[in-house]
This record gives structure tokens, C-alpha cells and sequence, in this order.
């Protein structure tokens, strides 16, 4: 099996954007990018210094079949791609955090528990999270890793030890195996930086449908509206057992609630009216980030900040690539390259998408005020916010197959929790 699979280019329109001032442009960055980015604990932040970023450009990893880093990102036709991944590295300060995870012989190896790909498109400028099931088994790549040795392919691994074969670029390689999709940028974190973000912002607020109890992760909490932070923000993410059907298709759904919820406070002005808060975060964010060589640059940070400053939450779409069972293991889930490529020429196109999908009791959230825990929104938990978004005559939009789960920040879910 060969890593030189073609890769695919799609086109659309460089559009007009508005000039803000400086500040502002840093703020949109850091609360759009980031509400993607910790759930797997990465923060992507804007030029404040170039004392900051010394650290942050001396550790970068080169991705196979780069090209250079065009003067205007507008010049990525179709728009542009950036992956984000949480690894478990098991660091002498956290280990305790994580039980047998982090000891014996295990406690050395590094895998890539979370893995999202974030589309920006052209204009109309939409972002799409796309979040890749860790239990996925899918070809991996020959890949080059950060000594400059060449591993060799497979032709059926899980995903979540692409880390551990080749690095970050190792991850990139796969999904663009997987996908199709070019990645222009990418970058990682440790479970560790998930908890030093967090505690920077100050917590995420989440609801919960029922309450959540999970003796792995050490989560314990009642039905409701909650607050997280550090450890406990990590818990909840993490969790898998406390949520749906205890798989980690259903912590997917639970992680995507928590960024839509992460979206709305950042781009708030408790977070983005506090300057202090924002300086606190964006050194935070460079402190314990891993990125690709392409993502250092200050200023294409910038013209990022530029594309996704005005994207409305019913445009940022959070979605689950879909999956069938493993015929060899119940246990692990295979590509179902049919919908999912219904999925990638829709957001190739631009287009406004809709979920088809209607939750059950089987995963991760309920849409809010579904306190049944049925899937279905009970009528007095249906808000304006929380109704799916009407595309206008001029949009072009596309309903995805209906087992592609996912939902746009402009909908409210709760994690739907075992304990009834």
C-alpha cells in the first residue's frame, strides 16, 4: 500500500471580509478556533508577542507534501483544513489523573484519542468539525516521524495509534487517506494542556438531561446546568461509560455539546471583553501546544482570524464521521465511505448542511428539554436557539444521510447520562 494517494482540491469564490481593529480580530480567533480546539485541549491563538511564540515555532513537525505557506490563505481554493488532536501522554504531573492508563509498560506509549478535522470554507464562510471515532480501524500509512524514520503501512489498524507510529504528522497522514481532504495545518495536546486551558477561561458551563456517574473517569454529576474546569472539564470529556450506550460514539455527541457550549461563551464578552482573560489563554494555549509548521506563522494566524471572525453558530456545524461495525470486532467500527462522501461533496460545495440524524436513547446528548432521555426534545425544552436554522432562498443546502450525527453551535443539546 502506497502514502501517495491522490489528494483532492476542491473550488469555490475568495469572498470580501470587513476590517476590524486589531483586538478584535485576535478575540474572534481565540473564541472560534478554540471552541473546536478544547475538546481535545488545543488552543489556536492570534499574534500577541513574538516572545510567545519563540517556544511554540522551535517544536513544530513538518507534514509530508507540504508546500509553502501561500501570502494570502484566500489562495487555498475551496478553502482550507485544520487538524486537531488530543493525545494521552501520560506527564509525571497528571499521571495520577489516570489510573492504569499510566502505569506499567502502557504509561510509554502515546495515542491519539481525539481527532477532529476543522473545514473553513470559502464565502460564505462555514466552519465543519468533523470528529473521527477513535475505535475507527482504517489503513495507516507509511509515514516519516520526528527522527526522520520511515514506518512502514498497514492495511488495517485503529486510529487512535497513528500518534504512535509517526507523530502528529503520522495522524495527518491517515485521515488524509481516509478523507480525501487536504490538511494545510494541524496540531496536538496533552491531556495535561486540556486541564492548564480550561482553568485559564474558567470554566465551560454544560447541561445535563440526567445525571452522569463514571467510576473510570471519576465524573459524578446530577442533572442539571454545571460549570467545568480543569480535571473535571477532562472527565467530562473523556467520559464514555456515563453517557448513552457507553461507547465512544455517544462521547463524541457528549464532546460536541460541550464545544458548542465552549463557542457561545468565548465569542461572549465575559471572555472576549477581558483582555487579561485573553492574554492569560493565549499564553496558555502556546504553552502547551504542538503544531505543525505551517500553523506558527503569526500572520497566517491572522488571515485566519480574518475567515472565520463573522461565521454565524447555525454555520458552525459539529459531525460525527460515519461508521459501520466491524465485522471482525464488534468492539470497533469501519469506515461507511458511501455517506461519508455524501458528507465531504456536501462540504465541498459550501453547503448549508442539515442533520437528518434524530437522536436516540443510545447516544451521547438529547436535544435540550428532553428529559425523558428518549432523544426526542419534550415541547417545552424547544427555544428558539435550539431549533435546527432555515436556510434563505440563496443558500444552497444539503440534508446529510441519517446516520451522520451531529449539530450546529446554534442548537442546544445535554449530555443524556446513565443515571436516571
Amino acid at each position: 500500500m502506497s502514502d501517495k494517494t491522490p489528494r483532492r482540491r476542491t473550488v469555490a469564490r475568495h469572498g470580501q471580509l470587513r476590517s476590524p481593529s486589531a483586538v478584535s480580530q485576535v478575540m474572534k480567533i481565540i473564541g472560534i478556533a478554540m471552541a473546536v480546539v478544547l475538546v481535545s485541549g488545543l488552543g489556536v491563538a492570534a499574534y500577541v508577542g513574538t516572545t510567545l511564540f519563540s517556544n511554540f515555532s522551535a517544536n513544530a513537525v513538518e507534514l509530508q507534501g507540504q508546500e509553502s505557506v501561500p501570502p494570502d490563505i484566500a489562495e487555498y481554493k475551496g478553502g482550507f483544513n485544520l487538524l486537531l488532536t488530543g493525545v494521552d501522554t501520560c506527564e509525571p504531573e497528571y499521571a495520577h489523573f489516570f489510573g492504569e492508563r499510566c502505569e506499567g509498560d502502557d504509561a510509554n506509549g502515546t495515542l491519539n484519542d481525539v481527532n477532529l478535522l476543522l473545514h473553513v470554507s470559502d464565502e460564505p464562510r462555514r466552519i465543519t468539525a468533523v470528529s473521527f471515532p477513535r475505535d475507527t480501524m482504517l489503513p495507516i500509512p507509511a509515514c516519516t516521524d520526528e527522527n526522520g524514520n520511515e514506518t512502514s503501512s498497514m492495511s488495517k489498524q485503529q486510529l487512535n495509534t497513528a500518534f504512535s507510529y509517526g507523530g502528529l504528522n503520522c495522524v495527518a497522514q491517515t485521515i488524509t487517506e481516509l478523507t480525501g481532504q487536504e490538511i494545510q495545518f494541524a496540531a496536538s495536546v496533552t491531556f495535561g494542556g486540556v486541564i492548564e486551558i480550561t482553568n485559564a477561561i474558567g470554566g465551560v458551563d454544560v447541561c445535563l438531561a440526567t445525571g452522569i456517574k463514571d467510576r473510570y473517569t471519576g465524573l459524578d454529576l446530577p442533572a442539571g446546568t454545571h460549570t467545568v474546569e480543569g480535571l473535571q472539564a477532562l472527565q467530562f470529556l473523556r467520559t464514555r461509560h456515563g453517557v448513552g450506550d457507553g461507547s465512544d460514539l455517544g462521547r463524541i455527541g457528549n464532546q460536541q455539546q460541550y464545544m458548542s457550549s465552549l463557542a457561545r461563551k468565548l465569542i461572549s464578552s465575559e471572555v472576549l471583553g477581558n483582555v487579561p482573560t485573553m492574554l492569560k489563554l493565549a499564553n496558555t494555549a502556546l504553552s502547551n501546544l504542538e503544531a505543525s509548521t505551517l500553523l506558527t506563522n503569526p500572520m497566517t494566524i491572522a488571515q485566519i482570524a480574518l475567515a472565520v471572525k463573522d461565521v454565524p453558530f447555525e454555520d458552525i456545524v459539529f459531525l460525527q464521521y460515519p461508521t459501520f461495525e466491524d465485522y471482525d470486532d464488534p468492539n470497533k467500527v469501519v469506515a461507511d465511505t458511501e455517506s461519508a462522501q455524501a458528507m465531504w461533496d456536501a462540504i465541498n460545495a459550501n453547503s448549508q448542511l442539515q442533520v437528518t440524524h434524530e437522536n436516540t436513547s443510545n447516544d451521547g446528548v438529547v436535544v435540550e428539554g428532553d428529559v425523558d432521555g428518549d432523544g426526542v426534545a419534550d415541547d417545552t425544552g424547544t427555544t428558539e436557539e435550539s431549533a435546527a436554522p432555515t436556510p434563505t432562498e440563496t443558500q444552497s443546502s444539503v440534508e446529510l444521510p441519517d446516520n451522520i450525527k451531529g449539530n450546529s453551535a446554534a442548537q442546544q443539546t445535554c449530555s443524556n447520562g446513565n443515571v436516571r
